[in-house]
């Protein structure tokens, strides 16, 4: 990712970004029920790579062929690239994990950004000490070959009932995860940052004891107020 834009979504909430979005016409980007691991990991920013797994064959879902070094669950452990999010379809399954404590281990090892589920995972209180950055919809400790097979890398799923093509950006804090269409992340990232940063003159007007009305929502006259504000240094009295 360009670093400028990365550090811009570092700094925005996933409500301003999926407002941003709802602008330009898209009403589905933030998944349903999908949760941080720990409240107090840092805020997931990366492009998605992806895999999709699908319900479980006894004759090709074992712990055998699960160590075989062509498991598509393994080696998007070992081929998911730095930076980015490992974004995975388990179709909402909740019955087998979509990833442990050794696989997030080596995810933060390698430089990945994060992970994302709309299954669960194993081993949490481990996967939290790694540091990595991971949503999902509850846990999930049984082994994955029971019910999951993981079918392709890096293709369009759907994860938390929204679209993710490759490439796409995800962002996700305490409220969720968006998605991003990777074409637009630039204006995006920058009315989203702009949204935080009128945001903080709305609070200041609000706490001094200023109306919502005309204010918040932006209106032109509160955004030549905004901008007034700005060019002012930014004084921290209303």
């Amino acid at each position: 990712m360009n670093p400028e834009i990365r550090e811009k979504l570092e700094k925005v909430g996933t409500a301003n970004v999926a407002n941003v979005l709802l602008k330009r016409g898209f009403k589905n980007v933030m998944m349903h029920g999908i949760l941080p691991l720990s409240e107090d990991q840092e805020q997931l920013v990366g492009p998605a790579y992806t895999l999709r797994f699908i319900p479980a064959r006894e004759d090709l879902d074992s712990m055998a062929n699960y160590a075989k070094s062509e498991n598509k669950h393994r080696r998007a452990i070992e081929e998911c690239p730095e930076g980015s999010v490992l974004v995975i379809d388990a179709f909402g399954n909740l019955e087998a994990s979509s990833m442990g404590d050794m696989m997030a281990t080596r995810l933060r090892y390698r430089g990945v950004a994060g992970v994302v589920t709309d299954g669960g995972y194993r081993d949490s209180v481990s996967i939290k000490t790694t540091g990595l950055p991971c949503f999902q919809k509850r846990n999930a400790p049984p082994a994955t070959p029971i019910k999951l097979h993981p079918l392709e890398l890096n293709e369009p799923i759907g994860c938390g009932g929204v679209a993710v093509y490759p490439g796409d950006i995800i962002v996700g804090d305490s409220d969720g995860v968006v998605v991003i269409p990777q074409h637009l992340v630039e204006e995006v990232a920058a009315e989203a940052y702009h949204a935080v940063q009128f945001e903080e003159f709305v609070e200041m007007k609000i706490k001094a004891g200023r109306s919502i009305m005309g204010l918040f929502p932006e209106t032109p006259e509160s955004r030549q107020e905004y901008d007034a504000w700005v060019a002012a240094g930014r004084p921290q009295e209303a």
